[in-house]
């Protein structure tokens, strides 16, 4: 982004904020809406053959979650990094962060590769004891295990491309993998053009092998595309220094992610024995919330970028201007993205085919995920954005942790197994942890801890 420190007013300044942000947001919020259509079209497409495909690799991918919890751990500590380096003109340094994350990234995807394909039927039974959905469960664990590779590597280089203000060429491979796999998955799921009937293994192929495509399409475009090249020391060789700084910063976000995370699992856990039609219905919100939420991700993501560009480059007020202008847009995303699902929930009901239990479910599940997107917008732009773009990591780690394992995950499950509320009240107590966060982030938030540069030193030689 192009500033003059001479330009006096503050109209030049909002538009040199909004048009950056604009840029940023947009493309990214076409990519989190197009890659929260996948689950959309496995879904819509394997209800129709029955519920129980559809559950089962709803279940299922909950090990994709698990996985991209390291993911975005991994990439927001890359963003943290690569925004301020590039904010401060550094290219030399952010080989070092492209580098460095591969390293990391490599062995987590072959990890979990490992996990899918070689334990799938004990990975199935932490989430259900339902013999048809583990069953179903199993066969789309073993296919979908080789698309771990190929997308933890992708992403790597898609963040470094969002961070070089290269967001359209990442936006392309993602429309490109979305198109893909929904044809693929009409073509595998039901038996289209001569290939096989595979049912849910169909929709783990056709997800293999759009993240393979997309790998391709990444190498294809950093090469052509990227200002940052790859070196090949600065995968084996990486600084001491550079160690450092990057484990006190992102150790915070990894540990953070997975504690949450596991604790998200723990609640589709909760949620996955309380009944066949819990799951449908669960299954159902899950991707309803995932999917009005894309415009809160992007906001997140493009937002930590022009708050690190600033940080990083010295301009500190800048910065913290910055800040409270997104937490603004935030709160009134949050408002507009809640109503709008709250006016969808009778459509989507009614759409979707599920038993007469389930559908009822799911029509309450929608309105209470209402709220829940409101508390989401603000803590995923504020505590998932702007804390982090300024190396301030800890404090969403200690809250997020002390919000999910203290009190929602032991309300949630007394009120399951213990006190037997309907299922229904069990997932109004398991949906009330982004808003409880709320007092706690703005008092944090008002101590501007995060206004700061961390990359005020070079980490290579030049």
């Amino acid at each position: 982004m192009c500033y003059n420190p001479h330009m006096p007013g503050s109209i030049m300044e909002e538009k040199s904020f909004g048009k950056s942000l604009i840029k940023l947001i947009l493309p990214m919020t076409l990519q989190n809406f197009l890659f929260a259509l996948i689950p959309v079209s496995d879904a819509v497409m394997l209800v129709m053959l029955d519920q129980d495909s559809m559950s089962a690799v709803s279940l299922a991918s909950q090990v994709m979650f698990v996985f991209n919890l390291f993911v975005y751990a991994v990439m927001s500590g890359m963003s943290l990094f690569a925004a301020q380096y590039w904010g401060k003109g550094d290219r030399k340094s952010m080989s070092t962060v492209l580098g460095y994350n591969l390293k990391i990234m490599v062995p987590i995807s072959i990890s979990f590769f490992v996990c899918a394909f070689f334990f799938p039927e004990g990975t199935m039974r932490i989430f259900t004891n339902e013999p048809n959905i583990v069953g179903y469960g199993v066969g789309y664990l073993k296919i979908a295990a080789f698309a771990y590779i190929s997308d933890g590597i992708a992403q790597v280089l898609v963040t470094m491309l969002k961070n070089t203000e290269k967001v359209l060429q990442s936006m392309v491979i993602s429309i490109c993998m979305v198109i893909g796999n929904v044809c693929l998955n009409a073509i595998y799921i039901y038996g289209l053009l001569g290939a096989p009937r595979m049912g849910a293994r169909g929709a783990a192929l056709a997800t293999t092998i759009s993240c393979t495509a997309g790998l391709m399409g990444a190498i294809f475009v950093f090469i052509g595309k990227s200002p940052v090249k790859l070196r090949l020391r600065d995968i084996i060789d990486v600084p001491m220094e550079f160690r450092k700084d990057y484990s006190k910063y992102t150790t915070p976000l990894v540990a953070n992610q997975l504690l949450w995370g596991i604790a998200f699992t723990l609640i589709t856990v909760i949620i996955g024995h309380l009944g066949g039609d819990a799951v449908a219905a669960n299954a159902i919100a899950a991707i309803a919330k995932d999917v009005v939420s894309c415009f809160c991700y992007a906001l997140s993501a493009g937002g930590a970028i022009l708050v690190g560009n600033e940080l990083g480059a010295g301009r500190l007020e800048r910065g913290k201007e910055y800040g409270g202008k997104l937490t603004v847009l935030s709160i009134v995303s949050g408002l507009g993205l809640g109503l709008i699902l709250a006016a969808l929930s009778p459509l989507i009901s009614s759409k979707v085919n599920l038993t007469p239990e389930a559908s009822k479910l799911l029509m309450y599940m929608l309105f209470m995920c209402s709220y829940y997107i409101m508390g989401r917008s603000i803590n995923s732009v504020v505590i998932g954005g702007i804390f982090p773009a300024g190396g301030d990591t800890f404090f969403g780690m200690v809250c997020d942790t002390i919000t999910m394992w203290v009190v929602i995950l032991p309300a949630g499950a007394l009120a399951a197994f213990v006190f037997n509320l309907p299922v229904i009240w069990v997932y109004f107590i398991l949906n009330l942890d982004e808003m409880i966060k709320l007092p706690v982030v703005y008092i944090h938030y008002k101590k501007y801890k995060w206004v700061k540069n961390i990359v005020n030193k070079d980490v290579v030689s030049t």
